[in-house]
């Protein structure tokens, strides 16, 4: 029978003064419980709510508990404006109606500051004390606001009202210091816990891979193993971590996993496959990335962005322009956001679309109502500029209704240096870069990239002598290019190189290596490109050539073409962009030896088989 039918026409009013008696009270809360128990959307909860005020004494104990559990419904009904009604008409709140709205407030995006506030007035009021189910959700509130301040106030609380040895208390601790970045603080919480559960692992694997502690991570994940059985979290966070690190072993390791050891609502959920979809993509194995997706029943708008972005930085602009208009006609209910836009300005600037990426950032604004954000404006600007409208580049920057960042000048000063810019206006462009405070912070206290692209703007211009000044500059400021790093995964191990590198144990061999790549390619007229070498004694090239056949992902491949089996494709990933000569170089080692050579550079992938390039050389 429904609700409506049993609460009409209402049951006539109790008068306080023939007080029923404790069995007939009894029952009487306990059906109106048992109807609370049966309410399926507000409507219902609202007759319920009248019913019980109608037919029930205000301050009776069991009263009380029908309010609360009415607080809960109305929260669980997503109506908290609802619920604050409630909540505001009763006199006297338990924990657990307190612990309700701040929950209720907790799980709302737009009322997450709100949760804090309400614990506050709480502990004013002082009628009753948190427990351990009170903080976690203020706890949640503020990693979601990133409040540090309010965060460490709520830890106090924890610490003053006894719950520090509580692990549920404690999972919401490392959750709360991991999100606002404050690992030192999160790992010190999880390694004085007197016992953990599987949420206190999950939840400081997840802290270590958001600040890109990728190997402390899955060395965690691995020690975990030894006391409990990972779930759809964990590997989650694995594979996050994976990506992070490029190794692609290990995250097909942990798709099949997933696929062996969970059910398959684990393995075929939404966000796992998301997870995966960025893994591979990440990886250099954009294949899978499309198996994952064209395997999915159920896709959101995260599934979309992801598969989008990944044929972006893999060059496949088409593809990704191709996957966006299917989204648009296929997804039900799925609308692009800002992230959407991002990766298709990122596809067309990989390929030098440029009238494409003037369409898409209009269609952003004009169809969707999407207010530009720094991010979009970097990345149409860096298309404009490296296509050479420098020019429209500069209006574009002086246009920006916000300041231009270190990241988008560095663009305009990079596209300066391949476009033969005058060399007065990337004088100009680097002086907006070098001393400001967003260079320092993203170079870890110098401007070496400012430097570099500046010395090779004069190197363009054969101007060696200012090419030497701005070295002695940076020699006078203590600033250092940064070193170029490549790693490669052998048999699930990485081995990272640097220029020059001479650690490695067969460090003998691989230079072997080298040198029968140089006499291959030389044998077919190869000769370097000095002038990417500008850093470099101008008066030297001995000194140019051998700096460039010792750049790193040059030693990496060559350890691949010692250590995989003919023809297995090679897989780098390097901190920096790939140089004009050490791209040159691949495209005719991947014809020389007959092997696909897939190289993940700072901002995209190359693939380089049968002596060309993925990028069409426009990278």
């Amino acid at each position: 029978m429904s609700i409506s039918l049993l609460l009409h026409p209402l049951s006539p009013h109790i008068p306080p003064a023939s007080s029923p008696s404790a069995s007939a009270a009894g029952n009487h809360h306990r059906r109106i419980l048992s109807l609370a128990e049966t309410c399926s959307d507000m409507s219902q909860l609202k007759q319920l709510h009248a019913f019980t005020l109608r037919t029930t004494y205000p301050d009776e104990p069991a009263t009380l508990f029908l309010y609360g559990k009415i607080l809960q419904l109305s929260s669980s009904f997503s109506n908290v404006n609802y619920a604050f009604r409630v909540f505001d008409s009763i006199e006297n709140h338990s924990s657990f109606m307190w612990n309700t709205l701040i929950r209720a407030c907790a799980h709302d995006v737009s009322r997450k500051e709100e949760a804090f506030l309400l614990y506050r007035k709480m502990l004013e009021r002082g009628e009753s004390a948190p427990d351990k189910h009170t903080f976690p959700f203020v706890l949640k509130a503020c990693a979601y606001i990133f409040g540090l301040s309010e965060g460490k106030q709520v830890h106090c609380q924890v610490v003053k009202h006894g719950f520090s040895g509580d692990v549920y208390v404690n999972n919401g601790l490392i959750h709360f210091y991991g999100s606002c970045g404050c690992l030192d603080l999160a790992r010190k919480v999880f390694d004085e816990m007197p016992e953990r559960s599987l949420v206190s692992w999950n939840s400081m694997i997840d802290a270590l891979v958001r600040v890109g502690e990728y190997d402390s991570a899955l060395q965690l994940f691995r020690k975990m193993q030894r006391s409990f059985e990972p779930d759809g979290y964990t590997m989650q966070s694995v594979l996050s971590a994976c990506a992070g690190l490029g190794s692609l072993s290990l995250g097909t390791w942990s798709h099949a996993f997933l696929l062996r050891n969970c059910d398959v609502d684990v393995a075929m959920d939404v966000l796992i496959m998301n997870s995966l979809i960025d893994m591979y993509c990440k990886c250099g194995s954009l294949r899978m990335a499309g198996q994952v997706f064209q395997g999915m029943q159920k896709r959101d708008l995260a599934s979309w962005n992801a598969m989008i972005l990944g044929f972006a930085t893999h060059g496949r602009a088409e593809e990704a322009l191709d996957c966006f208009d299917r989204m648009v006609k296929e997804g039900k209910n799925v609308k692009p956001n800002s992230v959407t836009f991002v990766a298709l300005l990122i596809a067309c600037n990989h390929r030098g679309l440029v009238n494409k990426g003037r369409q898409y950032f209009d269609t952003m604004v004009r169809d969707y109502g999407i207010e530009p954000a720094l991010e979009h404006y970097g990345c149409i600007i860096d298309l404009v500029a490296r296509a050479g409208y420098i020019t429209e580049a500069i209006d574009m920057v002086m246009s920006m209704p916000m300041k231009p960042d270190a990241v988008i000048w560095r663009s305009l000063l990079d596209a300066c240096s391949k476009k033969g810019a005058s060399v007065e206006l990337s004088e100009e462009i680097a002086r907006n870069i070098i001393g400001t405070k967003e260079d320092s912070q993203s170079s870890n206290g110098n401007c070496s990239g400012a430097y570099v692209l500046l010395s090779r703007v004069y190197a363009s211009a054969s101007r060696w002598n200012d090419v030497g000044i701005v070295r002695k500059l940076m020699s006078d400021h203590g600033i250092r290019k940064e070193p170029g790093c490549s790693s490669i995964e052998i048999n699930g191990i990485s081995h990272e190189f640097f220029a020059g590198d001479t650690s490695h144990p067969q460090t003998k061999q691989i230079y072997q290596q080298l040198k029968v790549i140089d006499d291959r390619l030389r044998s077919i007229g190869y000769l370097p490109d000095r002038s990417q070498a500008p850093l470099v004694d101008a008066t030297n090239d001995g000194s140019k050539e051998y700096s460039l056949r010792l750049h790193s992902e040059r030693l990496a491949i060559a350890f691949g073409l010692i250590s995989l089996p003919p023809q297995t494709p090679i897989r780098i990933f390097k901190n920096l962009r790939v140089c004009s000569d050490c791209h040159e170089v691949t495209k005719l080692i991947s014809k020389v030896f007959n092997t696909e050579i897939i190289v993940r550079d700072r901002v995209r992938f190359h693939h380089f088989k049968d002596g060309s390039c993925s990028c069409l050389d426009y990278w």
